[in-house]
């Protein structure tokens, strides 16, 4: 028994649980008619204004129905903590908002624009500007880079939501007929689908997923890297064996999960020369 207990201890030691952290500040960044939308930001220490940090923007997951941002914040806390500005966003969801998965992508278009229009306010490099999220919030990451519509009307589209790379965590970003949610987006998914929109220049992305998703077959994220790879773009895939729909997420039961999902997001940016290398022991 001591000793489990004393396993436990360990496999916990270093993995921070969403309900310990609170952002640094956050922003509003978005009214729309169902309220104000805000941006919780994590900083790196001695983060000054007109540095220039690579920085990512973490979308939860939920089913487009609801979810909070807090999801995130163990990712964002932990890559602020190695020298980037990590944002987890908030946007409308069908629960609290009333809105549809248009509403989602729209959401998330605008908050890519609105952290690289004020990228020099924030301490930020707009070159080095990623997408993340989990579920949902992976297709929302996905969306931004791969699909032309949903964008809000009258926003500056000038501005380019496209990140610069997509860390994607059991995304459903495949919405047809065998895919994730068709029902709810039957009427618009061929714009909708970010596998369905994927075209030469798509940014590099790391894709987590777990062999036993409900949701997302193994199939269906081969089949995203093989186009990915088709048109020349890096697109890396862990399948983790045995492991369901949230694995990622950090808790008792699934915290060497976490870590290591953690472990080959950091891997994955220091490759890109966003993070430092750091020794391995």
């Amino acid at each position: 028994m001591k000793a489990a207990v004393f396993s436990l201890i360990a496999l916990l030691a270093g993995t921070v649980l969403a309900e310990d952290l609170k952002p640094d500040r956050t922003v509003p960044y978005k009214e729309t008619p169902q309220g104000e939308l805000k941006l919780h930001i994590f900083n790196p220490k001695g983060l000054k204004k007109d540095q220039e940090r690579p920085a990512v923007i973490f979308f939860f997951g939920g089913g487009w129905n609801g979810g909070s941002p807090s999801q995130f914040y163990p990712q964002a806390r932990h890559l602020a903590d190695r020298g980037m500005v990590a944002i987890c966003a908030e946007y409308r969801t069908k629960k609290k908002h009333g809105t549809d998965p248009r509403a989602c992508v729209m959401d998330a278009k605008s908050a890519m624009r609105w952290v690289r229009r004020r990228a020099g306010k924030l301490g930020i490099d707009p070159r080095r500007l990623a997408a993340g999220g989990g579920s949902a919030g992976g297709h929302l990451a996905a969306a931004t880079a791969t699909l032309s519509e949903f964008n809000e009307p009258d926003e500056d589209t000038a501005v380019s939501c496209v990140p610069n790379a997509l860390i994607l965590f059991n995304p459903v970003y495949d919405n047809s007929t065998a895919g994730y949610g068709h029902d709810r987006v039957k009427d618009f998914w061929a714009d909708f689908s970010p596998m369905h929109n994927l075209k030469k220049g798509t940014p590099p992305a790391i894709v987590f997923l777990g062999s036993e998703d409900h949701l997302i077959p193994v199939a269906t994220a081969e089949e995203f890297q093989a186009r990915m790879k088709k048109n020349g773009d890096r697109s890396e895939l862990y399948i983790y064996e045995k492991m369901g729909h949230g694995f990622f997420n950090p808790s008792e039961k699934k915290a060497n999960r976490y870590k290591e999902t953690e472990a080959q997001m950091d891997q994955f940016l220091e490759s890109l020369g966003w993070l430092k290398k750091t020794q391995q022991k």
